[in-house]
């Protein structure tokens, strides 16, 4: 990357390997797929987790099937979770004449009171009473409940046990040279808040065309750049059903001619991954499908682009990345309650699930032969995109497993980008201002 006559700027390289195969789909079709039969991959996969941490965790207690349970009789069960939730909304909803006059809780949030969990395998029910809390736990997460059934049918539960954190593999040697990974989502090209300035401010300066000798040598050290979902914005009013006419059709594509240019320049000067999102021109369903390669006529000639899944795994210098465009926790955080996002991404590494509440109220496709949401290898480093504030933990595992997690800001909002060092895991915001005090 040359930047003057007097000093010249390599950019750093890394290593780079993609695991995005158990996320593709190959020969979709939805003609008689069921979506109990990726509950029945869960709950297969799972319980055999589970088993063998059982005979650690309560070596004296016999394991029973739902149907065995006989009151009085302390056993462990393991089942998937089901949460009954009297606020949770149904397809009926929208076509009832008489519309619930029940309030919500909070906004975009549908916890009751009255909430009551159920476990279920492949023989029966039961309602779950005791030390189990509703507002933690969702619909699909697949647990090991110690306990005993009450005179009125009910499990108490006296303990519970998540599978924890999935075995990782070792970290690699810690490298002497700051490496950088810069993470941005939500750029929303095309909707009333996006600022095509901050974009290109952050483009300029990861590919050297900003600031002094000194930032100029920073963005030499930038390796790799993940784009998280929800990078163009499509108005709503142009996608009403109705045919389109020359300047809707216009109004349809600008937004992808912006975010095409802006990648030319991007992918011309550092490795770049492109994740859909919610907004992005892509598969609604999880596991989202790359981005088709004619969307971006321009910067799709340069081998330094690559259109990803939606999770998306890869791995830079042997350290292991997994990620979301933000769906799953978005979804985690309309049926459970935690204290940040954060807590909400801990609890899916530890429930070994990152969409546990897909199919139930995240589109998932149907899946006939296994669960691809299932986490079998412990990340280095777990991030999710779009989401309100950027914040970080470094979490620890039981093994030695150490993960990074990360929020990933909307940079449509305050114009922040995430920037991550691989010689230490330590990150920190990037963030652009336009505006003059």
């Amino acid at each position: 990357m040359g930047i003057d006559s007097e000093k010249n700027f390599q950019r750093k390289q890394c290593s780079y390997q993609i695991s995005d195969e158990q996320y593709n789909i190959q020969n979709e079709t939805y003609r008689g797929q069921l979506f109990s039969h990726i509950y029945f991959a869960r709950l297969h996969l799972m319980r055999t987790i589970l088993l063998s941490l059982v005979s650690k965790w309560k070596p004296h207690s016999p394991v029973c099937t739902i149907i065995e349970l006989e009151e009085g009789k302390e056993c462990i069960i393991i089942g998937t979770v089901y949460k009954h939730m009297k606020l949770k909304p149904t397809i009926l909803d929208e076509y009832s004449k008489e519309r619930s006059a029940t309030p919500l809780v909070k906004p975009h949030n549908f916890m009751h009171p009255d909430d009551q969990l159920v476990l279920e395998d492949e023989g029966g029910r039961v309602k779950l009473s005791g030390a189990v809390l509703p507002s933690v736990y969702v619909t699909g997460i697949v647990v090991a409940l110690h306990g005993k059934e009450t005179c009125v049918g009910d499990f108490l539960v006296l303990d519970i046990l998540e599978a924890g954190l999935p075995p990782q593999i070792e970290q690699p040697l810690i490298s002497r040279e700051d490496k950088y990974v810069v993470f941005v989502s939500g750029l929303s090209i095309g909707s009333s808040i996006s600022n095509p300035l901050q974009f290109q401010l952050l483009v300029d300066h990861i590919t050297g065309h900003l600031g002094d000798e000194k930032e100029q040598g920073i963005a030499a050290q930038i390796v790799h750049v993940v784009i998280c979902g929800n990078s163009v914005e499509i108005p709503s009013a142009v996608l009403n059903g109705q045919y389109l006419s020359t300047k809707d059709q216009t109004k349809l594509i600008e937004p992808l001619k912006e975010l095409d240019i802006l990648l030319n320049q991007l992918a011309a000067g550092v490795p770049v991954d492109i994740m859909p999102g919610s907004s992005d021109p892509a598969t609604f369903s999880l596991p989202q499908q790359p981005l088709h390669n004619c969307l971006f006529p321009g910067s799709s000639a340069y081998n330094t682009l690559r259109a990803c899944s939606n999770p998306h795994c890869f791995e830079l210098d042997n350290f292991r990345f997994l990620g979301t465009s933000g769906q799953n926790i978005d979804d985690l955080e309309k049926y459970s309650e935690a204290k940040d996002k954060l807590e909400f991404m801990e609890r899916t590494l530890r429930w070994r699930h990152l969409a546990p509440t897909a199919p139930n109220t995240l589109g998932c496709y149907p899946f006939t032969d296994r669960d691809p949401f299932l986490i079998e290898s412990c990340p280095h480093v777990y991030f999710v995109g779009n989401q309100d504030k950027f914040d970080t933990r470094l979490i620890k595992g039981p093994e030695g497993q150490m993960v990074r997690l990360i929020s990933i800001p909307r940079f449509c909002e305050k114009g922040t980008a995430v920037m991550l060092n691989l010689r230490n895991l330590e990150c920190h915001t990037l963030s652009f201002g336009t505006e003059f005090s």
